[in-house]
């Protein structure tokens, strides 16, 4: 089946006007209370069955046509993030350190844009359910839907997700069979001395030398402790401790990530963390106490989804092949968990210049919004064809 541009042309130009007032009214994860707000009211005037506050503030729309009972979900995340935008758009964000910067707003016009046209056109047999979700930034929409029973109320065949991508050109899709954005855990580790004045070291375990030790180790952890075949970051990003030149800190902290693709290799790396810092605690006199959260798991597509997103992708752009994951996480993890279906790739790069996701001066795309929601048609009348 072959899909027309010129068929959404209409939807446009509303939709980037719906997009750019998300963008200047962002919410935080849990808060999008407008934004759910908005989203409902526009699919109740399709005359869809609309179902708000799963997971919080998640919204869900179905569209049955036909008499079949198959399923697809598409799903689109809402939130912003805790961060000062610098774009300088007219339609910049109006709230004060928080920021459409990773663009989830893009998303969610995309995915209402398709609930439009499929509403008209109703090309297929079955059921489409449309899921706006909330808290992907850290804070685990996905999840929080799942357990909310979003499966057993809507269920779903196949459910796929998209994220724009500005690292691949405008008009390109792509997407992978089996790991694509990878587990992220986070840890933070205490460093506890007993404090004491610089001049006299002596008197008390160093908190901060012990530190500069315990980093030291972590950074050569993935290195010397994981097999070579395997794949697996570990960055220490932050380090707090002391308030005068001429104190030895009682505590430090240090808080770091963790990223990988197999669980085995996610145990292997939290039992090493905790033999390193154990191992620099007894070195030093001092004490250490680790707390690692394993907090999103590896996002991991489903190889007969991602044939059929390739395929749906290849009659509307230009679908790739990914010839690899990427090391940043995605909690849509816990729908494919519980769900067979593909995570996909949106490209909307312009230029090399482009500026990355979660880039003060970033902005979504408008130009592929009509990408997006011919993909979104495009795998809801493939999975659900006549």
């Amino acid at each position: 089946m072959s899909y027309k541009a010129s068929e959404i042309d209409d939807l446009l130009a509303p939709l980037v006007s719906f997009r750019h007032d998300l963008h200047a009214n962002p919410e935080l994860a849990y808060e999008e209370h407008r934004t759910a707000g908005k989203i409902a009211e526009a699919l109740r005037q399709l005359g869809l069955e609309v179902h708000t506050g799963i997971g919080g503030t998640g919204v869900v729309a179905s569209l049955k046509v036909g008499d079949s009972d198959r399923t697809i979900g598409l799903r689109a995340d809402m939130d912003a993030l805790p961060m000062h935008e610098e774009t300088g758009l007219p339609y910049a964000s109006q709230n004060m350190g928080v920021f459409h910067g990773c663009g989830h707003d893009g998303h969610m016009a995309m995915l209402l844009g398709a609930a439009q046209q499929l509403t008209r056109t109703r090309r297929f047999d079955g059921t489409v359910h449309f899921i706006f979700q909330p808290a992907e930034e850290g804070h685990a929409g996905a999840r929080a839907m799942v357990e909310d029973g979003l499966f057993e109320r809507f269920p779903c065949d196949r459910i796929f997700a998209f994220h724009n991508w500005p690292d691949l050109p405008a008009g390109t899709v792509s997407t992978r069979p089996g790991p694509i954005m990878a587990a992220a855990d986070k840890f933070e580790i205490l460093i506890k001395g007993r404090g004491a004045h610089a001049a006299m070291p002596h008197k008390t375990p160093d908190a901060i030398l012990a530190t500069s030790d315990l980093v030291t180790q972590l950074n050569g952890l993935v290195s010397r402790r994981i097999p070579p075949m395997s794949t697996a970051v570990l960055s220490v990003t932050q380090i707090a401790g002391g308030n005068s030149h001429n104190v030895l800190p009682a505590t430090v902290r240090v808080v770091g990530t963790v990223r990988t693709f197999d669980s085995a290799v996610q145990d292997r790396i939290e039992e090493a963390l905790r033999q390193v810092a154990a191992g620099v605690a007894l070195a030093s006199g001092t004490r250490m106490a680790v707390t690692y959260n394993r907090y999103y798991p590896a996002t991991v597509n489903d190889a007969d989804a991602a044939d059929e997103a390739l395929t749906a992708a290849a009659s509307v752009a230009r679908a790739e092949l990914a010839p690899e994951p990427a090391f940043t996480s995605e909690d849509f993890a816990f729908m494919l968990n519980a769900c067979k279906g593909a995570y996909i790739w949106l490209g909307q790069g312009r230029s090399s210049a482009e500026v990355p996701l979660h880039h003060p001066r970033y902005d979504f795309n408008d130009d592929v919004l009509a990408t997006g929601i011919r993909l979104h048609v495009a795998l809801a009348e493939r999975h659900l064809a006549t």
